[in-house]
């Protein structure tokens, strides 16, 4: 034949060419006519053709079988029986004529259903063999006896084939071969019914069939349920039943195997099949809970009646029930996983949005209650963070779970939000529900601009609830604070620090201490200051103060930050920390205050400017002893920032700046500058300045210069002036 000159893509186009012009033909009546003659001769011809292209092939026949074999297959689904008997007849010559005919370079390690531990190329692996193996034996279940004598006639010789490759290897070779082809030779297909016969045959060649060939056949059993025959949907049951029960399945075959169960359910009417794909999915969710959770979600992240017809099966049993609801709680957990495309196949953020919807309708399920109430403080927590996720999709990701014209689909957003009152009400918090809705807490969820708002009106009306739920959720806050994640680290901190107001949490509170420090160096905006606010409640309760003082060096690092926001609220903290500290550490801590605060009497915030001038002074009052001496040097430093500050346009700031020019003379005991700073005599407390110390006029040069660029007018005449 020179139809092995071609390329590989035309010879199979060809060849597909002439096994429909051939196969198609209508069948021969007259057994014996010329024309059946002619007929038989062209099967014939096609044979030795099939076997020339193999034999032609050389070292790459393996190869060149399996394409042919590929090509044919499909013709063995045929409707017609001629068809199926005229393709199987086909691959019974071609199973025949390798027994034959020696595959060079064929690794017999296909033959064996343990791996074998060594490296072989594709060129020499009999990759389809598992396929084949299963096509073949449902065909032996076919009404027609033509069709069936074909397949088994096919499977015969390739079981010949497997036995003859073994025993190339002494160590893979059966001691009762000849028992095995007596054995076969004594199975005529009318002695058994076809499902039995069928049977006996497939699970003798199972022990041949490596994982990932046993594997392969499980999409085409569960494909064959759909089939008309009784027989036919009773051996593919059998084959999914025993095929799902041992395999260890590589990477991509459970969803394979998902994929086909989802596709093929619609058309699966017979009881014996649904019952089969039941303990299918069952078996598969127990070996591989994830790859079975997170296939179905990707087969229907909208949870279709087909999907959800699956969630059932696999929420039928109690620990089958756990499995799923972990695995969702885990793809909700993870949004971290940021990626751009909009396939579900690698896209967590879809994934995770599939994994709401799935769970907001399993929670309309009552039976599933129970199970949920187990992990419901991870639940509600990961529902939460999903909603304040679900707020930053993109216009794609959105488009996959609702369109414009889809009006009995809520938007994502809405349906997180939905899941969230669907789990509070079935743990029986109604009341909290209801208390959120008042306060327009789940409104304010679904906006951008007060989606934190929100979180805080859910925070505290979950601090209503037992405290061991509340003491739960506190802890698993803690925890997952414990591993920086931008995703949703601002939604468990605001949540968090609200629930710092429950006074019955102090066992607790050490763990919100331990991840403090590291969310006061966060780079993220709004985080330290968020965090300060949670540390400055806790110094004002008396029962958590004094446990607040691990966090003070961590505090004072903050006046050194350009975050007026968060300076303005460390500063109180720093003020009440102070207070609670005993022996010589106030002056200690004071002196070293003093030196961080100087700077922040000219921040842009009026807030910032008052609280650090009122805390400065506040430190000049607890240094004593030997640290009084360093800190003469502060006080002098800070005089003319304070006298110029006593012209500050925020009247507060100017108050605090004349209160602490009046502290600073009491504390270098100098009495002018006191009753001039008590009348507000900024001029003659300049004058004064510069008479007391003149060795200090360049210090003071370089003081003024800052505020020569100073946003107020009138803090710019008075350096001008001093100058």
């Amino acid at each position: 034949s020179r139809a092995g000159l071609l390329l590989q893509e035309k010879r199979s186009s060809l060849l597909h060419v002439c096994f429909c012009s051939v196969f198609y033909l209508p069948p021969q009546e007259d057994t014996q006519g010329p024309e059946a003659s002619l007929y038989s001769k062209t099967l014939a011809t096609m044979d030795s053709m099939l076997q020339t292209l193999v034999r032609s092939a050389g070292t790459l026949g393996i190869l060149e079988l399996q394409n042919i074999l590929q090509l044919l297959l499909p013709f063995t689904n045929f409707q017609l029986a001629v068809v199926q008997e005229r393709a199987l007849a086909r691959i019974a010559s071609l199973a025949n004529f390798i027994t034959i005919y020696p595959l060079p370079q064929l690794c017999p390690c296909f033959a064996q259903a343990t791996v074998l531990r060594h490296q072989c190329s594709k060129t020499h692996r009999f990759t389809m063999l598992g396929r084949l193996v299963g096509h073949l034996s449902l065909c032996c279940t076919c009404k027609d006896k033509g069709t069936c004598n074909e397949a088994a006639e096919a499977l015969h010789h390739l079981h010949t084939f497997i036995l003859q490759q073994r025993s190339r290897w002494p160590w893979l070779h059966d001691t009762g071969q000849l028992q095995l082809q007596e054995g076969w030779q004594m199975r005529q297909p009318w002695q058994l019914s076809p499902t039995s016969y069928a049977s006996k045959i497939f699970l003798m060649f199972m022990k041949y069939l490596q994982p990932s060939d046993q594997a392969d056949i499980i999409p085409m059993a569960i494909k064959s349920l759909r089939a008309s025959s009784a027989c036919s949907i009773s051996m593919a049951a059998y084959m999914v039943d025993v095929l799902v029960a041992d395999p260890a399945f590589q990477t991509g075959q459970v969803p394979n195997i998902v994929w086909a169960i989802y596709r093929n359910l619609p058309s699966i009417k017979a009881v014996v099949a649904l019952n089969s794909l039941d303990r299918a999915l069952l078996v598969l969710l127990g070996k591989h809970p994830r790859e079975v959770v997170s296939s179905l979600l990707q087969c229907s992240p909208t949870c279709t009646h087909v999907a959800m017809a699956m969630w059932k099966v696999m929420l039928s049993k109690p620990q089958a029930v756990e499995k799923v609801l972990w695995e969702l709680l885990s793809m909700l957990m993870n949004q971290s996983l940021r990626k751009t495309s909009t396939s579900t196949k690698d896209n967590p953020r879809i994934l995770s949005l599939a994994a709401a919807g799935t769970i907001s309708k399993i929670l309309l399920q009552p039976t599933f209650l129970r199970e949920v109430e187990a992990i419901f403080p991870q639940l509600f927590l990961a529902l939460l963070f999903q909603v304040s996720f679900t707020t930053e999709l993109t216009l794609q990701e959105v488009h996959i779970f609702w369109r414009k014209y889809q009006q009995d689909l809520l938007t994502p957003i809405r349906s997180a939000v939905q899941s969230m009152r669907l789990l509070l009400c079935g743990m029986g918090f109604e009341s909290q529900v209801l208390a959120i809705e008042a306060q327009g807490g789940w409104d304010a969820l679904l906006s951008t601009q007060t989606h934190l708002m929100g979180v805080r009106i859910v925070a505290r009306e979950m601090m209503k609830t037992p405290r061991l739920l509340r003491s739960t959720i506190f802890c698993h806050l803690a925890e997952l604070l414990s591993v920086e994640d931008p995703t949703w680290e601002m939604i468990a901190m605001v949540f968090l620090v609200e629930m710092l107001g429950c006074t019955d949490l102090n066992e607790e509170l050490n763990r919100a201490l331990e991840i403090f420090p590291t969310y006061l160096q966060s780079q993220c905006l709004g985080m330290p200051s968020l965090v300060l606010r949670g540390i400055l409640g806790l110094t004002e309760t008396p029962d958590t103060a004094r446990k607040t003082l691990v966090l003070l060096p961590y505090v004072m690092e903050q006046l050194q930050g350009a975050d007026s926001d968060a300076s303005a609220v460390a500063l109180p903290v720093l003020s009440n920390m102070l207070q609670l500290l005993e022996g010589r550490m106030p002056s200690l801590t004071a002196l070293a205050l003093a030196d961080k605060l100087q700077p922040l009497f000219n921040d842009e915030s009026e807030t910032v400017r008052e609280l650090s001038i009122r805390l400065f002074q506040k430190a000049m009052g607890l240094v004593v002893g030997a640290e009084k001496k360093k800190m003469k040097k502060e006080v002098w430093d800070s005089l003319l920032p304070l006298l110029f500050h006593l012209h500050d346009q925020d009247k507060r700031v100017a108050k605090a700046s004349q209160e602490a020019l009046c502290s600073a003379g009491r504390f270098l005991k100098w009495r002018q500058l006191v009753q001039l700073a008590e009348t507000a005599q900024a001029f003659r407390i300049s004058e004064c300045l510069l008479a007391r110390n003149r060795s200090r006029a360049k210090d003071y040069l370089h003081q003024s210069q800052p505020y020569l660029q100073s946003p107020q007018e009138p803090l710019r005449r008075e350096a001008v002036r001093f100058i």
